[in-house]
């Protein structure tokens, strides 16, 4: 049987002015994926503020200290995909794949999706010449002593497209995390109990250098095509989702 032939992945370095229209700009290319009117893209961008975004099924009050978000006005938002709850902003690089899963067998289920994603991310760190390994599902963890969690990954499925994103934590106020976030209620079992100080770590690698990676390892390197409608899709579920309590404190 011939293999079918893909189109170049394309890519989109964009930051919106909000936490929610960030967020929402996620899922707004997964719903064009899913509708056929792009393919397949990867997208990087950096929140200039600190906020909180719960997994989709997390509760508030488990996870997130909130007297210390509202004292220091960080947002709680909640985003489209599964996983733990994460603090976001400076020296927290995000990234996102959206794929059309009809079209590849490699993200045509969960696990397969987090083996295939992971183990590229996971590649393209060690040319780097970082000792690292996948852990718990969807983490990446610098080796030494200890593994350290400087990455975490979720991924949400439509019928024909797969949102894949993540984070890359390389200088972040670790100590922030630590005043705004409870342990977690779940953990994987390689964390042990550790406080997010002990737990957590920045790789040392610059915005950049790891956009260049992770762009490369893709071969992502087309400008997407279709950023205005991608951006109004955005606006109108940040206003209708992402920006209502309904959704950001539904648990």
């Amino acid at each position: 049987m011939q293999q079918k032939l893909h189109a170049q992945m394309e890519y989109i370095d964009l930051t919106l002015s909000t936490p929610a229209e960030n967020l929402a700009l996620d899922e707004a290319l997964l719903d064009l994926c899913d509708l056929g009117e792009i393919g397949d893209v990867l997208r990087f961008w950096e929140s200039s503020q600190p906020f909180v975004v719960l997994g989709y099924g997390n509760h508030t009050d488990k996870e997130v200290n909130v007297d210390a978000c509202a004292s220091a006005e960080i947002p709680i938002l909640r985003r489209c995909t599964g996983g733990g709850t994460v603090l976001q902003g400076p020296g927290c690089l995000n990234y996102a794949l959206v794929f059309r899963s009809d079209e590849h067998s490699e993200v045509e289920n969960i696990s397969g999706t987090n083996r295939y994603i992971m183990s590229k991310h996971c590649a393209l760190l060690r040319d780097l010449g970082f000792a690292v390994e996948v852990s718990g599902h969807t983490d990446l963890v610098l080796l030494g002593e200890s593994s350290l969690k400087f990455s975490g990954n979720s991924q949400r499925r439509k019928r024909a497209a797969v949102l894949f994103h993540g984070t890359f934590l390389y200088n972040f106020d670790l100590h922030l995390i630590e005043q705004v976030l409870k342990l977690p209620s779940l953990q994987p079992g390689y964390r042990r109990n550790r406080s997010h100080l002990e737990f957590v770590r920045n790789i040392p690698l610059a915005a950049g250098a790891l956009i260049s990676a992770i762009q490369k390892s893709w071969d992502a390197f087309a400008k997407f095509g279709k950023v205005a409608p991608a951006v109004v899709l955005a606006d109108e579920l940040a206003r209708t989702k992402y920006n209502l309590s309904s959704w950001n404190r539904k648990l």
